[in-house]
């Protein structure tokens, strides 16, 4: 950031006083700007024993399967956003239940939320979508999974279905992690 968006003056990135990281300030109208961490939102589509994934069609991980997710909007509840996101990739509408997994990934300022949810209707491949399809537990494309968001969170659904328990998981994924996801480049 070089300008404020308020006053169109010059920013500097220090810490305010009374604050402990630094931000981008303005000294000319005294706006402290925050950057917050993004949430993205999304569901795990379920129908019977199989579950609904997305093949991308967007970068980044273009080609790569997904659950229906994306960055929540303003003036929505996460809830609204797993639901929209869902209808907007797989043309899919949902009945949502729990909140299913939470996990941080602070090194790139996101969280990401995905709620159980049952496919209620039809499905098809929204604009982000190359396709969409229903899947067995041993047919998911395993090594062609997007995000370690979606293996983690996956592997926990499938796991957790045999016990009929589906409690909320709550984890963090480090870089240590996404490069043993993604190899080191």
């Amino acid at each position: 950031m070089n300008f404020c968006s308020h006053c169109g003056q010059p920013v500097s990135f220090a810490i305010p006083d009374g604050d402990d990281r630094p931000r981008y300030l303005c000294a000319a109208c005294g706006t402290i700007h925050y950057q917050n961490p993004r949430i993205v939102a999304g569901t795990l589509p379920i129908l019977g024993s199989r579950v609904l994934l997305c093949r991308r069609a967007i970068a980044p991980r273009k080609g790569f399967w997904t659950l229906p997710a994306g960055f929540m909007e303003n003036a929505e509840t996460t809830v609204e956003a797993a639901a929209r996101e869902t209808r907007e990739e797989a043309l899919a509408d949902v009945a949502i239940h729990d909140l299913y997994t939470l996990i941080n990934l602070p090194h790139i300022n996101q969280v990401f939320m995905i709620f159980r949810a049952d496919l209620a209707g039809d499905f098809g491949a929204g604009p982000e979508s190359l396709e969409v399809a229903l899947f067995e537990e041993h047919e998911v494309p395993w090594d062609a999974l997007a995000f370690p968001t979606i293996e983690r969170t996956l592997r926990q659904f499938f796991a957790d279905r045999a016990s009929g328990d589906y409690p909320l998981h709550i984890s963090d994924i480090t870089p240590e992690d996404r490069e043993r996801y993604f190899g080191s480049a």
